[in-house]
């Protein structure tokens, strides 16, 4: 009996009935969307004004203070690695005191890997050996607080693999 039923619904003819948005339904929408205001109709985040130009420079001392704090209100690891990512991605070195700030961040939310990765990024950034031996210089007595070793020492020899044996 029930391929019986089944067959009846495969021979019944195609409905003529179909779901329709009704023009009751957008009359129904058109008064909320109207009565919000048109700034918050698509949006509800606030527009960042710098003292009226759109797109002021800022300098590398605001930078700083900038990042600085952001590193000093970090709550976990996604925080954390979110900032170092938007302030490595900029054309320019992070000071030290950001590094600082980072490193501090890093030891707060227990972030061990991160804290080695920011001395890769440093070295990544810098334009030459000498540059990157000043931030090391810098940040020596932090790091050594924290007992952050850097790539080199936990994997001489230039390669990035624990296994590796010349």
């Amino acid at each position: 009996m029930a391929t019986v039923q089944i067959l009846r619904l495969a021979t019944r003819a195609p409905s003529t009935t179909r779901i329709r948005p009704t023009s009751q339904f957008l009359r129904r929408t058109k008064p909320i969307l109207a009565s919000a205001s048109p700034g918050l109709a698509f949006s509800t985040t606030t527009q960042k004004s710098s003292g009226g130009d759109a797109h002021a420079e800022e300098t590398f001392e605001e930078f700083t203070d900038r990042y600085v704090k952001e590193f000093e209100q970090v709550q976990d690891v996604f925080e954390l690695q979110r900032n170092l990512n938007n302030c490595f991605a900029y054309d320019l070195v992070p000071s030290p005191l950001i590094c600082e700030a980072a490193l501090k961040a890093a030891r707060r939310v227990n972030d061990f890997p991160t804290a080695v990765r920011l001395f890769e990024g440093i070295q990544a950034k810098v334009e030459n050996t000498m540059q990157y031996q000043a931030y090391l210089e810098e940040l020596k007595p932090l790091r050594e607080e924290f007992g952050v070793p850097l790539k080199e020492e936990m994997y001489p020899g230039n390669t990035d693999s624990p296994y590796y044996n010349p």
